[in-house]
């Protein structure tokens, strides 16, 4: 996957009581690895946006046509979680995909394998049964130093193998990138300035059977 995002920006702040302390991630890191973890935010509330600054209209605005209500949700949203029988289902319901449709029943050197077409349907949507690997969303909380706080986010169905035999698992494969405002402060303790910035963070869009 390519790396989607703009460099973690570091740096040294110091904290009202004078003592310097490493500058705490800005942005989600690029990375690989999806979906992004956790960011670590500084424990003091001064550091938080207050009412004022948490104005939606404004917000709305700031962000503009980036504001994707699919993806991100101001006030707290509906559960999105898919459970393991939901995934079962979605199987049997998906398209069969290209590659598995021309897919030759049959050893790699030996012969075709002479089957019907119902049987070979049949054959074709169990294999599809176990490497299918669709996006699982939920809801996270970004917390209050983004905006919008909640977003949803996409992760790869890892409670199984996805080969026969086993060995292969669902990974990510394709990410796309949402813009999100990141309450961001410079300077110390009254002298300090923070505003919102835009910073992009990506989210998984598709998931494969791979090793």
């Amino acid at each position: 996957i390519p790396e989607l995002l703009l460099c973690c920006c570091l740096g040294l702040l110091l904290l009202p009581g004078g003592a310097p302390q490493p500058f705490l991630r800005l942005r989600p890191s690029p990375s690989d690895n999806l979906p992004v973890k956790d960011i670590v935010e500084h424990p003091d509330p001064e550091y938080d946006p207050k009412e004022q600054d948490l104005d939606e209209r404004t917000l709305r605005k700031k962000l503009g046509s980036h504001f994707d209500p699919g993806f991100m949700a101001v006030a707290v949203p509906g559960p999105s979680n898919t459970s393991g029988a939901e995934v079962a289902a979605g199987r049997g319901r998906a398209a069969l995909p290209a590659e598995l449709r021309r897919l030759e029943l049959g050893p790699p050197r030996g012969p075709r394998l002479k089957v019907g077409k119902k049987a070979r349907r049949k054959v074709l949507q169990w294999l599809w049964a176990y490497t299918y690997c669709p996006v699982l969303y939920t809801w996270k909380d970004l917390g209050v130093r983004f905006w919008p706080r909640y977003i949803k986010e996409g992760n790869c169905f890892a409670e199984k193998s996805c080969s026969l035999p086993e060995g292969m698992f669902c990974k990510p494969v394709k990410s796309v990138t949402k813009t999100f405002l990141r309450w961001h402060c410079q300077g110390w303790s009254s002298q300090k300035y923070c505003t919102w910035i835009p910073v992009q963070y990506p989210l998984i869009s598709e998931c494969k059977c791979s090793c």
